[in-house]
């Protein structure tokens, strides 16, 4: 700010400078050719008449006769240009002003050289005046630039310092704490609520943590016991019932294992570690091997599963990974639908539904679900680890597939769309 009202007052004096100038110019060339015109129309003793008369106040003018210098100068100042060509030069008074600069230039008339001549001395003390008031003006604006400066430096820096105060209880544990945006909506608010966001992230994925802690722990604390029970009663076991004990001992360490294969599956889809096998796919076929597989096991249950496709759709896929994602699906819904229930795997282009009529899930838990460990069951009564959902969209997601649950009023409906 400044620099530019230096500059604006700098280009303000240069034009201040320039006008005089012009205007000295133009007021000494109208006062020549106006004597040039005299001396062609009146006679030696009426043009001498009219320079001596000359009002001092629009001009100084001085005529040197045969005889004598005439007019309100005593004297020409030697080696003064012709007119439009000016120069300066003092003359000495008797007033309280005792030095005067005139500005002015010889113009020649028919009766010779005539000197005209006016004050600059005043327009020097006005550009004087007009650079003190300049330089006042340009200090004043540099104070009060740096004291404005000061307070929003003040500002700026109380903000920054409560921010940091508060990152430093959230680097405590106090994961809690926000930053406060304000009504401004400056830079300061947008990179608050920016950290707010990531905060609420990363709340969001420790309570998760959490979560999947609990989980594990509850999920493996009934195999890991059966298995110490098991362990300390094999002493007092011997031949057939021993190999039914070691039998039972071992699916229950397969189960356990289980949990954490698929933990470790689902981590390497996620993170993009586990290479696709990537091969043109029809999804009409994968539906139907989809139903080949999964119709048995239906029966089984006293379910009824029914396949129906429509228009076909090509793709590029792993087909074990989507295999196993919709397998999942259809796995899911057989086992908690119940007995009598009715499943029906449709496709019809891009997208595939599996419709079943068992209890569904509530509303609010249509998002959970696909958390890790997460189970509906709070017994556990269904054998399973609760990844399966998860590495259902986890391997979507790689194939850039979407998924949706809703409600089938009674049921559920898990609707998949390729992209």
């Amino acid at each position: 700010m400044t620099l530019l009202i230096g500059a604006l007052l700098l280009g303000m004096y240069r034009q201040l400078i320039h006008e005089q100038e012009l205007q000295t110019e133009q007021h000494l060339a109208s006062e020549a050719a106006r004597y040039k015109q005299m001396a062609l129309t009146l006679d030696r003793r009426s043009f001498a008449t009219q320079v001596r008369n000359a009002d001092p106040n629009t001009a100084l003018v001085v005529w040197r006769n045969a005889f004598d210098v005439i007019g309100a100068l005593s004297l020409i100042p030697d080696d003064m240009p012709i007119l439009p060509e000016t120069q300066e030069f003092p003359i000495f008074t008797g007033g309280p002003d005792k030095l005067h600069i005139l500005t002015g230039g010889v113009t020649i008339t028919r009766y010779g050289p005539v000197l005209i001549a006016t004050r600059t001395d005043q327009l020097a003390t006005l550009i004087e005046r007009f650079v003190n008031a300049a330089i006042t003006a340009l200090m004043l604006t540099i104070v009060l630039t740096l004291a404005l400066g000061y307070l929003f430096s003040k500002a700026i820096l109380r903000r920054v310092v409560r921010y940091n105060r508060l990152s430093e209880r959230i680097e405590g544990g106090e994961y809690s704490t926000r930053l406060p945006v304000s009504y401004r909506q400056d830079e300061f608010d947008l990179l608050a609520a920016k950290f707010n966001r990531v905060l609420d992230s990363l709340e969001n994925n420790l309570h998760a943590v959490r979560g999947v802690t609990d989980n594990i722990a509850h999920d493996l604390r009934t195999p890991l016991s059966h298995l110490r029970i098991g362990i300390e009663q094999l002493p007092g076991k011997s031949g057939a019932e021993l190999s039914e004990a070691c039998a039972i001992l071992t699916e229950e360490l397969d189960d356990c294992l289980a949990t954490f294969d698929a933990m470790l599956s689902l981590t390497r889809i996620e993170e993009g570690q586990q290479t696709l096998e990537l091969q043109p796919l029809s999804l009409k076929t994968l539906c139907s091997d989809l139903f080949e597989m999964a119709e048995a096991m239906a029966e089984s249950n006293g379910q009824t599963l029914s396949l129906e496709t429509g228009e076909d759709y090509q793709l590029t896929g792993d087909k074990y990974l989507l295999f196993q994602a919709l397998f999942n699906l259809v796995d899911n819904a057989i086992k908690y639908s119940g007995e009598g229930a009715s499943i029906q795997i449709v496709q019809q282009g891009r997208q595939v539904q599996i419709i079943d009529t068992g209890p569904g899930i509530p509303a609010n838990a249509t998002e959970k679900v696909f958390n890790r460990l997460v189970r509906l069951d709070p017994s556990r009564h269904h054998k399973g680890t609760g990844l399966g959902l998860s590495l259902v969209k986890a391997i979507l997601k790689r194939h850039n597939a979407s998924i949706c649950l809703s409600d089938n009023q009674p049921g559920l409906i898990v609707t998949i769309t390729f992209s």
